[in-house]
């Protein structure tokens, strides 16, 4: 069963790309208060980018970006590949920047969960519910200096 899951999972991901590429991230969310992304980086143990859509919240930092693998067991792919290798390219809508990301770790990171990511989107609670475990974030600070452009 969790071999199918992840199956439809990256079968979803991939469509999800597609989509994003094609319009520009027009429609990348079914809501106007969720913004999304798309991060391609390396894969950790192929070296072949990967990218993948994940939801975001614009930070004075850069992009604000949790993993909660829409409530996994495991922390998701595209966090694993962002701890191996930090620079990424990250699209939000027609824009491109290569970022920097850094894991926002131990008491910087639970004041973030609950103040900045739970107080935007408390309906993500869910998902770390449903994970049973602690939800990583990273900030990813755009490489050019000139911050997030959403």
């Amino acid at each position: 069963m969790a071999s199918l899951q992840h199956s439809f999972t990256r079968s979803g991901n991939r469509f999800g790309v597609w989509l994003y590429r094609k319009l520009n991230g027009r429609l990348s969310s079914g809501s106007r208060n969720v913004t999304v992304l798309m991060i391609t980086s390396p894969g950790r143990r192929t070296g072949i980018p990967r990218s993948t859509c994940v939801r975001y919240l614009d930070t004075p930092d850069g992009f604000l970006v949790w993993g909660t693998g829409s409530g996994s067991k495991r922390d998701p792919d595209w966090f694993e590949n962002l701890r191996a290798t930090p620079t990424a390219q990250v699209q939000v809508k027609a824009r491109r920047q290569q970022v920097q990301g850094r894991e926002v770790i131990g008491p910087e990171r639970d004041s973030m969960w609950r103040d900045v990511v739970l107080a935007a989107a408390p309906e993500v609670a869910k998902y770390a519910r449903k994970a049973g475990r602690t939800i990583p974030i990273a900030v990813l600070r755009p490489m050019d200096g000139a911050g997030p452009a959403t």
